[in-house]
């Protein structure tokens, strides 16, 4: 099926700057399709890259949902009407990666991850369509709602970090920021078997937030270290996921560890950090990066959120248009936002 369709997107075309473009027909690729987008979500990412103008296009808008209104001539497994999430495909197989037996860390499900394939879209999600390969459609569970679509990538972001760190059950768990990042991993620890979760946030709204979802260890920063070493008998955590992203904060996470712990990162800085190697050597730290997902993190996050045990709807604060963009990035970006995750509706 060779449908054509009109597109209107919105890209960044300088520092603080985005236009609204209204695109030519959208035709699928034979393995590809065309998604008439519903939500797209506001990431940190994509705010720190409307600031700088330096995010690949296909990045610029790469939480979204849709229904398929075309699909490719060689595309056998999705349907025109079918809701679809962003994501990644299966391990390929072929690349140096999979040929190697890590099939875990597809090249090519990486590059995907991060927009940076060949056939990827020259613009995200913050558009009324989008053409995208048939890989990167992941079809969504009839018991989710469109709100909660359009979560789905973050949620998946998490529970893949979770999964890389091995909780083990009972483990004394510290999270390390409550914007929606800090907030989804905390409850997929959660529903991982974590003992205790402690969470740490300077913001009263985001600490409220997380009381709500129904943590009762959360403290402002300054409170955290007292409390873990009466939860822990003075160990320290067992695991302990930074999602902050604040560089100065790498050091300072790693000594809330307890020698022989993890330490999980999902904050991502955009500076250089300084660490102490004779530290985490003498005590024996495993430090855990985690970006993105595979393609299988998808139907785990997608169950958890269907039956209740990790909620995403209440993370959800504000729904705007494509032409309220550029308003909303710059309070955002203002850091006095009370959003947790904003969603744009390009129908609006």
């Amino acid at each position: 099926m060779t449908t054509a369709t009109e597109s209107k997107y919105v890209h960044m075309s300088a520092p603080g700057v985005a236009e609204t473009v209204v695109g030519e027909d959208l035709v699928p690729a034979p393995d590809g399709v065309i998604v008439d987008i519903g939500y797209c979500g506001i990431c940190a990412t994509d705010t720190h890259g409307f600031t700088s103008a330096a995010l690949p296009p296909a990045v610029f808008g790469h939480e979204w949902m849709g229904r398929i209104s075309a699909i490719g001539a060689d595309v056998t497994h999705l349907e025109v009407g079918q809701r679809v999430v962003a994501g990644v495909g299966p391990a390929c197989g072929v690349c140096a990666q999979c040929r190697a037996g890590h099939a875990a860390n597809c090249d090519l499900a990486f590059a995907e991850a991060n927009g940076i394939t060949d056939d990827a879209p020259v613009h995200g999600g913050f558009a009324t369509r989008l053409k995208v390969s048939a890989r990167r459609a992941i079809p969504v569970l009839d018991a989710l709602s469109d709100e909660e679509a359009a979560l789905m990538e973050p949620a998946t972001v998490t529970f893949h970090a979770v999964r890389r760190a091995n909780l083990r059950l009972g483990s004394t768990v510290v999270i390390q920021g409550a914007g929606p990042i800090g907030l989804l991993t905390a409850q997929h620890a959660r529903a991982g078997g974590a003992g205790r979760v402690l969470v740490s946030e300077p913001s009263e709204a985001r600490r409220a937030a997380a009381s709500a979802l129904g943590f009762t260890d959360v403290v402002e920063p300054g409170g955290l270290s007292a409390l873990l070493t009466e939860v822990s008998s003075g160990l320290g955590a067992d695991v302990l996921f930074e999602c902050s992203g604040v560089a100065e904060l790498f050091q300072p996470s790693a000594e809330l560890v307890r020698r022989g712990g993890t330490l999980a990162l999902l904050g991502y800085p955009g500076t250089n950090s300084s660490v102490s190697y004779g530290d985490w050597q003498s005590r024996e730290l495993t430090v855990i990066g985690s970006l993105a997902y595979s393609h299988e993190d998808f139907l785990g996050a997608m169950t958890l959120i269907a039956e209740g045990r990790v909620d995403v709807r209440s993370l959800h604060t504000g729904t705007i248009g494509l032409g309220e963009l550029v308003p909303m990035f710059h309070e955002l970006d203002s850091g006095t936002s009370k959003h947790a995750k904003v969603l744009v509706d390009p129908r609006r």
